[in-house]
């Protein structure tokens, strides 16, 4: 709630506050969902605020089919209807695990027209929930012929983020109910890790609208932060309980577009699920900072990342190389905050950052626990 009271206090376009305040409003109340049909109502509602769209539909990926579970738009679509996947734009996304981004319908072939014309719209924005085997569909239509900006996709995709992880929630608590022998104590733990999704989002909203310089940098920075948060909590999924890889967490914060240019190496690691988030959010923010300020900057700049364990301890450490000079900001944004404090105190350990001349250096120390532990090689 405080970060929704911020974004209305602060001076922007109304149109503007009001994308930003349906985008943190939507992640809160997905989080608090506990059936499919309320996750559809929190989409529905919301989600055309967040787009800035003439209408959103729900699309449930059923066998064979993709149903149309609920909608909310300037005129009726096609709420209650089922379509064979492979005859609908909804379901070129599913098996293709794609957004589609179609400015004009009537010359994109992928879309049944017919099925279209009796319809306002004129132009989509189709995008999977859950890139890898998806499960649903969002689908937010215009009734103009349009491009749609980068800003734009990147909100539909934090949406459909954020209603996989809803989802599967959703799955999760269905999947407890069925155990009756542990289902209280599961329930608790699952309840526990949404209330700290929950925080985590309401932490990341409030701390990058106080440190953004613009609506653009609040816009890219919180949109950032948002998929990487996402994208740590994919991998915790996948891990299935049996902790999270370092090297792997150190590669989903990375991101594909700076892999190239990092080197990382280090032995076996396991992390428990919250300081594998943790590591993926920080590692985030380092290469957002180098691509902004440090050695990604320059072409030829490059980044190591390496860890070792001595006498029972991680030792890990982010060092820039051949980059320019920087110097420590005034602002204690949330990168720091993520930096100096979260991450240390998840693996009760301690850091240190230091503004070198080739670029920012970063070392961790922590002793081996319940969140870092060795792991022999296979």
């Amino acid at each position: 709630m405080a970060a929704l009271l911020d974004i209305m206090a602060d001076e922007r376009p109304p149109a503007e506050k009001a994308q930003l305040v349906a985008l943190v409003e939507i992640i809160e109340r997905l989080s608090a969902a506990r059936t499919a049909e309320d996750v559809a109502a929190v989409v529905r509602r919301v989600a055309r605020r967040a787009c800035g769209a003439d209408g959103v539909t729900v699309v449930l990926r059923e066998a064979d089919e993709c149903r149309y579970v609920d909608e909310d738009a300037i005129g009726p679509l096609w709420k209650g209807r089922r379509f064979p996947i492979d005859r609908c734009i909804s379901g070129w996304v599913m098996l293709n695990g794609q957004t589609a981004v179609i400015p004009d319908i009537y010359r994109d072939p992928r879309v049944p027209h017919e099925a279209y014309r009796p319809t306002f719209v004129n132009s989509l924005v189709m995008t999977p929930v859950r890139p890898e085997a998806p499960i649903a569909a969002i689908g937010a239509y215009w009734a103009e012929a349009r491009e749609f900006s980068a800003e734009e996709l990147a909100t539909l995709e934090v949406v459909a983020r954020a209603t996989a992880t809803a989802l599967e929630n959703v799955r999760l608590i269905g999947s407890l109910n069925e155990a009756l022998a542990q289902r209280d104590g599961l329930i608790r733990e699952l309840d526990h890790r949404v209330k700290n999704n929950l925080a985590s989002v309401r932490a990341i909203a409030q701390q990058t609208l106080r440190s953004a310089t613009s609506p653009d940098s609040f816009t890219r920075s919180f949109n950032g932060r948002l998929l990487a948060l996402a994208r740590a909590h994919e991998l915790v999924a996948r891990a299935k309980g049996d902790g999270v890889g370092l090297k792997e967490a150190v590669l989903e914060g990375l991101g594909d577009d700076v892999a190239g240019r990092v080197r990382v190496e280090g032995p076996q690691v396991r992390l428990s699920p919250e300081t594998a988030v943790n590591v993926v959010l920080a590692l985030h923010e380092l290469v957002a900072n180098a691509l902004a300020h440090g050695a990604l900057l320059a072409p030829e700049g490059r980044v190591a990342v390496s860890w070792s364990m001595h006498d029972g301890r991680l030792e890990l450490s982010w060092r820039e190389l051949d980059g320019r000079p920087v110097q420590a900001s005034g602002r204690q944004g949330f990168g720091l905050r993520m930096l100096r404090a979260a991450l240390p105190r998840s693996l009760a350990g301690a850091a240190d950052l230091e503004f070198a001349e080739e670029g920012l250096r970063y070392r961790i120390s922590a002793p081996l626990s319940a969140a870092v532990r060795a792991e022999a090689p296979h």
